[in-house]
């Protein structure tokens, strides 16, 4: 449960180091971070499998690209609805979320470790 908080904590670090890469992406302050963080997991839990099966034919047609699009829409949806949190327009959106996504990645590799098959 601890590390599912820390884990959480990082992914809003994270979001709070993408304007610094991207000046379109803006966050207000520590807590919209952790909202759009939450908010971000949750889009991506729950909506995000469910497109990725309604769009797997220009998927496939695209080669797996079409999935940068989705993940951008999903960002620029949350954006839209947190408080504090805001994306200028569609490609920086897509850019943010695909910048989010390797830190994100990298984050909690470091702190959840890497599974073997054992475990």
């Amino acid at each position: 449960m601890i590390k599912i908080l820390i884990c959480w904590a990082l992914n809003a670090l994270v979001l709070l180091a993408i304007p610094y890469l991207v000046d379109s992406v803006r966050i207000e302050s520590f807590y919209a971070a952790l909202i759009a963080a939450l908010c971000i997991g949750l889009v991506n839990a729950l909506l995000r499998p469910i497109l990725i099966i309604i769009t797997l034919p220009i998927n496939v047609l695209t080669l797996g690209l079409f999935t940068f699009i989705i993940n951008g829409l999903l960002f620029w949806f949350v954006a839209s609805f947190v408080k504090g949190f805001y994306v200028a327009g569609f490609w920086s959106a897509v850019l943010g979320a695909l910048l989010y996504s390797v830190f994100s990645y990298f984050a909690t590799l470091l702190i959840m470790g890497r599974k073997t098959r054992g475990n």
